[in-house]
């Protein structure tokens, strides 16, 4: 919102309406339609061309067409001319808001109040601020400052409980909506939705103090007036149960159960409520049987029993579960199951009962037949069979039972029986893919999505696999089935405007193995910037939830935006964002792009490298000038929803990304915050331990160490990061860099984990002995004898990579890894077609060791 204040300096009358237009201009956003918007700003500045306010006001208004340098100069130029106008901080505070300056915002917006503080604008955009930027004690402030003002509104009221409770003081939270409760005249309608959102609010304030009793008694007196009843009897009903009221906490839990036997957590509840314990089986039984019973069409009562039955009860029950289940034919029956395979038994007790139906030894079911009644008539289970296969193909896929021949052989006979499933297309191209051919697994998935060119979830697991393949062109195509392609960027452009996150990740990873880094890194940053947006977009509804009433949901909201940089795909992002970076410090010569010889030109000497840099340069300058006369030759440039014009994109291909000159403080700006909000991720912590160690963080380093220790002890990154910190350490010159208050705190700290005195070797040789058939335990200790030796040892641990394919427990992840590390120590060629050769033998239709396969 603009200033509704008229400038301090007088105007004479003409004037002053001409700045109440441009006021009104700014409010109504007619600036959009063109410069001569600005007429009237431009007329007042003609007669008096040192008026503060108007000169403030031309700013917000061309800030608002993209021309932020200009603006903050007529903003200073206004303050300038108008230094005590709270009109020209006002909009110089806007201005930074609207920059994302939140500080500086909030200095201009409290010297604005200084000058003016009745002023409700601006106490709203102050309180607004200090809300996203998380002051709470400031937002207190400003909240009182506002319901002083006007007492008369709701959202004032709820405004300050809300800020409050956020800032701890529970009591005065309570007070606050008790106050504004006592002076409503009426009693509030069943359909006020806001203001039964608010005595929910308060009722949950009052169990968030430890009062349950009183929160119970407050629930109850308002129980009758709430429409959401759903809310209201699941709060009664953990209310009572804490209370320790069991026999009327029994009744709530069955009253909701009565309203959705679907849910766990009621039957959990009602468990509790009777105090059955949880070994005690038969008691456990006799609810869940009640309520299947009662709920002949429902699952929940039938599936969770699996979980705490054992022994021949477990087999009875599982059995008649997976019957009805693939009988009906449901697809998603193992997915129901699988949580089971945690228990070896269980897990070999549903392979057996399954196994037993493909070889035709399925039981009558307890009604005594095995085929579905349709009409009257008895139908044969036509689709029990392929159900069966089915079922089989997921379970040896799934990797506590890992067999993929027997896999891939059942979900053959699944498809043979019905060609057009594309639930079984889409297990054999995950099969295919845990076989390591990633090729013949996009190509089944894409078979799969043909069978349905509607469904957008085939649609887009299509397009995971081609980008698994590395086939970004292919995935794209597909995806353009379910995207606008009128948009700036095509459909890419319009899966950045819907933040398909998901989609964005997997791009990025796909041009990493291809080693288009400018790219990749593109496609990260990207991801860096939706989670921004999602960060600020929280901005509208400080006011949006107060208006609506929506207060319980809003509070929810603030909660998980203040963890939003917990989530996986930021996380994992991040992650490979800072790899890139790790990988450009260590080269610098990969900025040049993607040299295709080896890995990135590994194996190319100086003269070819130079040659390849030079032909890469100049087709990048071909392909731009193509991009410039394209562009020059296009319409003019599209705009947005708002007719606002898109941003050009200068860097579609990441080039400048890559070609920075500081990687490792790029680095840091996905560190600090993965660090801040995902400490217990271990891979979290080595990236971080990478970029510390080049750096010479050494403390920063060392405390890295210490988190993934306590996280993981016998992680066999960590094994390798313990050993080259001590050589970092150890190799630091004399008289050391680092003060002597930092280096006795690494040589405590640092002890232990790995004693001053251990005999580097020795120590080495036991982690090997602790986990010699751990595939990536023995790489680790592998490369830390490489370490210790360079030399010395490099032949015989190169046949000792080799020996880790013939180990028990390998998985394909595991000989990828190995082949890297290979690479990585540039072996001998003949040790590389030896591991090439075994690893085939072992995966024959992986495509990551095919003969010319980089």
């Amino acid at each position: 919102m603009a200033p509704q204040q008229l400038p301090p300096q007088p105007l004479a009358s003409k004037e002053r309406s001409l700045f109440s237009l441009v006021v009104k201009n700014y409010e109504n956003k007619q600036y959009k339609k063109g410069k001569n918007r600005l007429k009237a700003a431009e007329q007042i500045l003609r007669k008096v061309p040192n008026h503060g306010d108007t000169i403030a006001m031309k700013a917000l208004i061309i800030n608002s067409q993209g021309n932020t340098d200009e603006a903050f100069a007529l903003a200073k130029l206004a303050l300038k001319e108008s230094m005590k106008s709270h009109v020209c901080w006002h909009v110089y505070g806007l201005l930074y808001r609207s920059a994302k300056n939140f500080e500086e915002a909030i200095k201009a917006y409290k010297f604005a109040l200084k000058l003016e503080p009745e002023s409700q604008q601006i106490q709203k955009d102050l309180a607004l601020l200090q809300m996203q930027m998380r002051d709470y004690p400031g937002y207190v402030q400003s909240r009182m400052a506002i319901l002083s003002q006007r007492t008369g509104l709701r959202q004032n009221w709820t405004g300050l409980a809300v800020a409050q409770h956020l800032a701890g003081d529970l009591e005065s939270a309570e007070t606050t909506l008790t106050t504004f409760e006592e002076t409503l005249k009426n009693t509030s309608a069943k359909t006020d939705i806001e203001h039964a959102e608010a005595v929910l609010y308060k009722n949950s304030i009052i169990a968030e103090l430890g009062q349950t009793e009183r929160a119970l008694d407050h629930l109850n007196a308002v129980a009758k007036d709430s429409p959401d009843r759903t809310s209201v009897m699941e709060l009664q009903a953990r209310y009572l149960l804490k209370l320790g009221k069991m026999e009327e906490a029994e009744q709530a839990y069955r009253a909701l159960l009565d309203r959705n036997a679907e849910y766990r957590a009621y039957y959990e509840g009602l468990q509790s409520a009777l105090r059955i314990e949880r070994s005690d089986t038969p008691a456990l039984k006799k609810i869940y049987e009640e309520y299947a019973t009662k709920n002949p069409r429902g699952d929940a009562a039938r599936r969770i029993p699996l979980d705490f039955l054992k022994g021949d009860s477990f087999r009875e029950a599982a059995d008649h579960y997976l019957q009805h289940m693939l009988h009906k034919g449901v697809p998603s029956t193992f997915a129901n199951i699988k949580a089971l395979y945690s228990d070896k038994a269980k897990k070999e007790v549903i392979e057996d009962v399954v196994e037993g139906y493909a070889a035709g030894k399925a039981h009558p079911l307890a009604n005594g037949t095995t085929e579905k009644q349709v009409n009257g008539e008895t139908e044969k289970q036509d689709q029990f069979t392929p159900s069966v296969h089915y079922f089989l193909a997921q379970h040896y896929n799934y990797h506590p039972s890992r067999d993929l021949e027997k896999a891939v052989n059942h979900v053959d006979e699944a498809i043979s029986s019905n060609t057009e499933s594309v639930d079984f297309h889409m297990t054999r191209a995950r099969i295919l893919k845990h076989c390591g051919n990633i090729r013949k697994a996009a190509e089944t998935m894409e078979k799969a999505r043909t069978m349905d060119e509607r469904d957008r979830y085939i649609n887009t697991k299509a397009a995971k696999y081609y980008l698994r393949n590395n086939d970004n062109e292919a995935a794209i195509k597909v995806m353009s089935k379910f995207t606008r392609n009128d948009v700036v960027g095509g459909p890419l452009g319009d899966l950045h405007d819907m933040q398909c996150v998901w989609y964005i990740t997997e791009d990025g990873e796909a041009y990493v193995r291809q080693g288009k880094l400018g790219l990749a890194l593109k496609r990260f940053t990207a991801i860096a910037s939706i989670f921004e947006v999602w960060q600020e977009d929280q901005f509208d509804f400080h006011s949006f939830s107060l208006r609506k009433g929506q207060i319980r949901a809003y509070v929810e909201m603030i909660r998980w935006e203040d963890q939003l940089r917990e989530h996986p795909f930021f996380t994992r992002a991040a992650i490979n964002a800072t790899k890139i970076y790790i990988r450009l410090f260590d080269d610098p010569n990969l900025a040049q792009g993607n040299l295709r010889n080896g890995v990135n030109g590994d194996k190319m000497n100086s003269a070819e490298r130079k040659k390849a840099e030079k032909k890469a340069r100049k087709e990048r300058e071909k392909q731009e000038k193509a991009e410039a006369e394209k562009k020059d030759s296009k319409k003019p440039p599209p705009v947005d929803q708002n007719g606002d014009p898109k941003k050009e994109d200068k860097d579609p291909k990441g080039d400048k990304l890559l070609q920075t000159t500081e990687p490792l403080v790029e680095a840091m700006k996905f560190i600090t915050p993965l660090l801040e909000y995902s400490p217990k991720n271990t891979e979290a912590q080595q990236v971080a331990f990478e970029v510390f160690i080049r750096r010479k963080k050494y403390i920063l380093a060392l405390r890295t160490l210490i988190a993934t220790h306590a996280l993981s002890p016998s992680n066999p990154t960590h094994h390798i990061h313990l050993f080259r910190f001590h050589r970092a350490i150890s190799t630091l010159p004399q008289p050391s860099p680092l003060p002597q208050k930092a280096m006795e705190v690494i040589n405590t700290e640092f002890s232990a984990l790995l004693p001053a005195t251990t005999d580097l070797a020795k120590h080495n040789d036991d982690f090997l002995a602790q986990h010699h058939e751990s595939p990536p335990h023995v790489l680790a200790a592998l490369q830390v004898r490489r370490l210790l030796d360079e030399e010395g040892s490099k032949e015989k641990c190169e046949q000792d990579v080799i020996r880790t394919l013939a180990l028990e427990e390998a998985r394909l992840e595991d000989a990828v890894r190995g082949l890297e590390v290979l690479r990585e120590w540039r072996a001998g060629w003949r040790y590389v077609e030896d591991y090439l050769e075994a690893a085939r033998e072992r995966w024959p239709e992986a495509n990551a060791f095919e003969v010319g396969e980089k």
